[in-house]
């Protein structure tokens, strides 16, 4: 099983925490988001990742290479145009690394109990997408799932009444789900230029072609995501001592 966290990010809702520090590199306790993420999934046996970064992205190669260099095989893929990009390019860039692979997709901007990862490689499905129930707005990636809980609809502008959670940031993609992934990716960047939209419309668009996922509920597990100065500090403040 292989890796991928999106670290390109500018982050500009942390500012200032983000003028000299990659989001990736912010700390809650001892550990940045990016360690604590790296390190979860090497306790689980994860061995190859690929980190696609962006903005201030020496800082984020220097930190890995000192604090791992030699144990772990790291690619690293420089995304040259972070600041007119979103997330679905910085996935389709680490295509060679991806395709027809089983792999581990992670946003590089969560806080999560190490568990998380755990449960998800123990599933038996090959494509597992995480997710947290709670009371949903606009901003929310908002997951829709059939009687069998498998994906019918995930975007933010599903209707939060139809939806059963969010979608964590965490997902598991078999071989066949790869090779489908960036078959549909090619035209998505290269013919309709949708460089500047979430990941999520790619996997919405598998779904009509037999390909989507089966949810897995972590919301009894430690999480959140940290888009703003509030969120990391309620973060600081709600990390159980356990993980701290």
């Amino acid at each position: 099983m292989k890796a991928i966290i999106l670290a390109a990010g500018m982050a500009s809702r942390l500012r200032p925490l983000t003028l000299t520090t990659p989001k990736s590199l912010l700390k809650v306790g001892e550990r940045s988001l990016l360690q604590r993420s790296m390190d979860a999934l090497i306790a689980n046996g994860v061995k190859e990742f690929c980190i696609v970064t962006g903005y201030l992205h020496e800082m984020i190669e220097d930190f890995v290479k000192q604090q791992y260099g030699g144990k772990i095989d790291v690619t690293f893929i420089y995304n040259e145009v972070y600041e007119t990009t979103n997330n679905i390019y910085s996935l389709w860039l680490a295509r060679p690394f991806a395709e027809g692979q089983e792999v581990l997709l992670l946003d590089s901007d969560l806080l999560y109990d190490p568990q998380i990862v755990a449960r998800v490689l123990a599933t038996d499905a090959p494509n597992v997408l995480t997710l947290i129930r709670h009371e949903l707005g606009e901003e929310e990636m908002k997951v829709v799932t059939d009687e069998a809980g498998s994906i019918k609809e995930i975007s933010k502008t599903c209707n939060p009444e139809d939806a059963v959670g969010e979608s964590l940031g965490i997902e598991k993609m078999g071989v066949a789900y790869t090779k489908a992934l960036y078959k549909e990716l090619e035209p998505m960047m290269n013919k309709e230029h949708l460089e500047n939209v979430f990941y999520e419309r790619a996997f919405e668009r598998l779904i009509p072609q037999g390909h989507t996922y089966k949810v897995l509920d972590v919301t009894e597990l430690f999480s959140c995501e940290l888009d703003t100065i509030e969120d990391f500090e309620n973060a600081k403040a709600k990390i159980p001592a356990n993980l701290y």
